[in-house]
């Protein structure tokens, strides 16, 4: 998979994304991630990309020309499965769609700032359009972090123990049921005896009655 990301600060996934799975995936050859700076395409002197909206109104707008130059280059390299950009008003970004994302062999995502970008680019080059949640960020460099993560953690090999995704919150609409590590009884706190009897099929069972009740109290809303 390839990842390429466009922003006006690639600085700010340095931490993310070099460290822990990510990091790996990288290192491993499984997930390429490329950074591009859309202020190296403005033809501006002072490499502006922004401007004020026609018709008036508060803050600025990020200008269709340095997007488009960007964007035309990496098409005219490879082909794309996805262009994505960050926004509040985007499709809300959850397990479904970042099992999709998983499958794909290239994805772009431009990072949205300001009051937005130009329409004009939403509607010539942007395939998806998404959103993390019912919040504003000061620019879409986070949400793109986090659907990142999301995303290249589900590719093959990321994660030594594959089975272990395929059992995360929200891969059933359930959520994941209570886990238990050593020691089997702490202060009195005991871990439910079905855990250790070695009954694969109790566990099992155990294990989705637990899921069905966790997401009946907590997010009744994935049954519906």
């Amino acid at each position: 998979m390839r990842i390429d990301i466009l922003t006006l600060f690639p600085e700010m996934f340095d931490g993310p994304l070099s460290e822990s799975i990510m990091k790996r995936a990288v290192e491993k050859g499984l997930v390429e991630i490329h950074f591009h700076d859309i202020r190296d395409y403005s033809e501006d002197k002072h490499r502006r990309v922004d401007d004020y909206p026609f018709g008036g109104g508060a803050g600025m707008v990020m200008r269709i020309e340095p997007i488009a130059r960007l964007i035309e280059e990496l098409k005219g390299q490879r082909d794309y499965d996805e262009i994505i950009y960050t926004t509040p008003d985007g499709e809300t970004f959850d397990q479904r769609l970042a099992n999709k994302l998983s499958l794909s062999g290239n994805i772009m995502i431009l990072c949205g700032h300001y009051k937005g970008i130009d329409q004009r680019v939403r509607d010539l080059y942007i395939t998806m359009e998404i959103s993390i949640g019912d919040f504003v960020l000061t620019g879409g460099e986070l949400a793109a972090a986090v659907m990142i993560d999301a995303i290249v953690r589900l590719v093959p090999g990321v994660i030594s123990d594959e089975t272990s995704a395929l059992t995360d919150s929200f891969q059933d609409n359930l959520l994941s049921p209570p886990v238990y590590t050593r020691p089997a009884d702490f202060r009195g706190h005991k871990v439910p005896d079905v855990l250790l009897s070695g009954h694969e099929k109790k566990i099992e069972e155990w294990r989705e009655q637990q899921a069905y009740e966790r997401t009946k109290k907590l997010r009744p809303d994935l049954l519906e």
